[in-house]
C-alpha cells in the first residue's frame, strides 16, 4: 500500500551543520499494518513521517501510496488522506474554537465547506457518537473551546479528528510522550480500538519499548537513518525488552542507550 523507494534527505547542505539523515532509506508497508517506530535520538523517527506527510520535500526517490506517485505532492493535499497526530497536545487543534468547531474542520477536511453548514444537526449527533467513545465525557462538552481542555483530552480530540474522515494512512508521532502514564494508557487503548475496527494502516513513533512491543503488528528500530530492525509475525508477538535490545547490540555491535527511550 506505501511504498518509500531510496529516500535521500539532507537538511542544511553545504554549510556547518550539514545533517545526512536518510542516504537511501526504502521501506513497504502492507494496507492494515499497525507499525511501531523506535529509535535513538536523530535515528529519523520523526524525519520519516515529516517525508511522508510532505512537510519536508525529498531530496530524491519516490513516496508511493495506493499506486499513486505523491512524491511531490504538497502537504495540504496529502492531509486530504493522511491523518497525524503529534507529541504536542496543543497541536493539531484551533484552541480558540470549540470542540464542535474543531470536529467540523476535520470532517470537511479537503473540502470547500463552511463551518456554518457542517455544525448541522446531523453532525452535531454524528459527533456526539464518536465522543461518547471516549470515557471523558466530551460529547456532553460541543460548546467548550479547546483551550480549556487537558492534555489528554485534547490529545483523545486530535485522535478522533484525524480519524473521523478514515484516513488511508494515520501517522502517529510520540502521541502519548507528553502525557502522564494514566492517561498515556488510555490515549493508546482510543488508539487501538480506532485503527483496528476501522483497519487504518497507521505508522506510530514511540519512545516507550513497551509500547512498542505490545501495540501493533509490525516493529521498525531505526538507528543512524537506517532500518536496522523489521520485527512482525511470532517474533514481535513474543519480544520482550531485554531480548528487543540484545538483538539490537548484535546486528550493530553497540549498546542501545538514548536517554529519552523509556524502556517501561
Amino acid at each position: 500500500m506505501v511504498i518509500l523507494e531510496d529516500l535521500k534527505k539532507t537538511f542544511n547542505p553545504g554549510t556547518p551543520n550539514e545533517n545526512n539523515v536518510f542516504k537511501g532509506l526504502s521501506l513497504k508497508i502492507n494496507e492494515g499494518d499497525f507499525i511501531t517506530v523506535i529509535g535513538g535520538n536523530g535515528a529519523g523517527k520523526s524525519t520519516l513521517l515529516n517525508l511522508i506527510a510532505g512537510v519536508f520535500p525529498v531530496d530524491s526517490g519516490r513516496i508511493i501510496l495506493d499506486d499513486n506517485d505523491i512524491t511531490h505532492l504538497p502537504e495540504h493535499k496529502r492531509a486530504a488522506f493522511i491523518g497525524r497526530v503529534f507529541q504536542d497536545p496543543m497541536l493539531g487543534t484551533s484552541p480558540s474554537m470549540t470542540i464542535e468547531e474543531n470536529l467540523s474542520l476535520a470532517y470537511s477536511r479537503a473540502k470547500n465547506i463552511s463551518l456554518r453548514w457542517g455544525l448541522n444537526l446531523y453532525k452535531q449527533k454524528l459527533f456526539k457518537q464518536h465522543l461518547s467513545k471516549i470515557p471523558l465525557g466530551l460529547e456532553s462538552r460541543l460548546k467548550t473551546k479547546v483551550k480549556l481542555l487537558s492534555g489528554g483530552q485534547r490529545q483523545a480530540l486530535t485522535l478522533v479528528m484525524a480519524t473521523m474522515k478514515k484516513p488511508r494512512l494515520l501517522l502517529l508521532d510520540e502521541h502519548t510522550a507528553a502525557l502522564d502514564p494514566k492517561t498515556a494508557i488510555m490515549v493508546n487503548n482510543l488508539t487501538e480500538d480506532i485503527v483496528y475496527k476501522n483497519k487504518i494502516t497507521t505508522i506510530m513513533v514511540t519512545h516507550n519499548l513497551e509500547h512498542a512491543i505490545k501495540m501493533g503488528n509490525r516493529l521498525i528500530m531505526m538507528h543512524q537513518g537506517q532500518i536496522v530492525m523489521d520485527i512482525k509475525g511470532e517474533e514481535k508477538s513474543t519480544m520482550t525488552i531485554p531480548r528487543l535490545l540484545n538483538k539490537f547490540e548484535q546486528t550493530q555491535g553497540e549498546k542501545f542507550a538514548n536517554d529519552r527511550v523509556m524502556l517501561a
